[in-house]
């Protein structure tokens, strides 16, 4: 393991290149949405459009990606090994799996030009899109299902609160700056119940959904705004006994994490890359992980991820 981080780490660092170098060489931009000024978005998807200049497509002989530091990075290397091993068959090139330590890692290294495609969890996604020219184009799902999730406020069931309102200088976790439902949407909707962060309560951040949900079990707090998977996963595993809690609120639902690939892919490789993707079939233990999800699927980020940029911009800032 520790000769495959350090190859992994290796052909990182060598492929570095640097985004805004190349702007000069581009045509001018005309529109470019909320996008960061090294790329343009002409089409209006609001993604970074493929540079104009074909001298500046991508098609490497090895491929990097990584997957959203949710976890421990090196339990999904492991559960990863088996697609891993289909794209570089699939796309018959050597493909790296780096096991990134940060939300703020992994858009840097694709901003870095250092990841050649990755997956984002739901809040990242957008400033992966508008700072490191992301362009989503995949999420897991099930029977041309993507899979989702709500931000849901819960409390223990043997306490008295029925609303939001009830909750108003009580302690409620959040778990931490960047997270969706952990905080940005929290932020966004809880007011609309009537329930308003820094104003009614001031937001415990957990550091993570699970410490949120065993801290409201527990009694640490009196209510928690978590993601409604991982309390499912929670349960599956027999974490927790769902009739230890009750959901006051469930907001509407969020895709989960996106796949991106990097703006600057040669066009070939791009729809190779897609193809690979929507042919793998998820491995037992990969679909128990991921609750039961079977597939990749395809996603647009104008559409899928509306509702999670109306939540941003409802705060006035995009996630950490």
């Amino acid at each position: 393991m520790r000769r495959y981080h350090a190859l992994a780490a290796s052909i990182v660092l060598a492929a570095t290149v640097s985004v805004g170098a190349f702007a000069a060489t581009e045509p001018p931009c005309h529109q470019r949405a909320d996008l960061n000024e090294a790329y343009c978005d002409a089409n209006g998807d609001l993604v970074a459009d493929l540079p104009a200049d074909p001298s500046r497509w991508r098609n490497p002989d090895t491929l990097v990606w990584a997957f959203a530091p949710i976890e421990d990075p090196a339990v999904y290397a492991q559960l990863f090994r088996p697609f891993t091993q289909h794209l570089s068959s699939c796309l018959d090139r050597q493909i790296v799996y780096y096991p990134v330590q940060s939300v703020a890692a992994e858009i840097g290294a694709m901003r870095a030009g250092r990841l050649h495609f990755a997956g984002f969890s739901t809040g990242p996604t957008v400033e992966a899109v508008n700072t490191a020219g992301a362009v989503p184009f995949a999420a897991k799902g099930q029977k041309d299902e993507v899979r989702g999730y709500h931000l849901i406020a819960i409390v223990r069931a043997d306490k008295p609160y029925r609303t939001l309102q009830d909750l108003k200088g009580k302690r409620v976790a959040h778990v931490s700056p960047g997270s969706n439902s952990g905080n940005v949407a929290a932020r966004a909707l809880f007011p609309t119940q009537g329930l308003v962060p820094d104003v009614d309560y001031r937001p415990i951040m957990s550091g993570a959904h699970d410490k949120s949900v065993m801290g409201v079990i527990s009694g640490d707090y009196d209510m928690a705004a978590v993601a409604s998977d991982v309390v499912e996963r929670l349960v599956e595993r027999g974490a927790i006994d769902p009739s230890a809690i009750r959901i006051l609120y469930e907001s509407p639902l969020f895709p989960t994490s996106a796949f991106a690939h990097a703006h600057d892919l040669h066009p070939d490789l791009t729809t190779k890359l897609k193809s690979c993707f929507f042919s793998f079939r998820f491995p037992a233990q990969m679909s128990a992980a991921f609750n039961g999800d079977e597939q990749f699927l395809p996603v647009r980020y104008d559409k899928e991820w509306q509702t999670v940029r109306e939540v941003t911009a409802a705060v006035g800032a995009l996630p950490d």
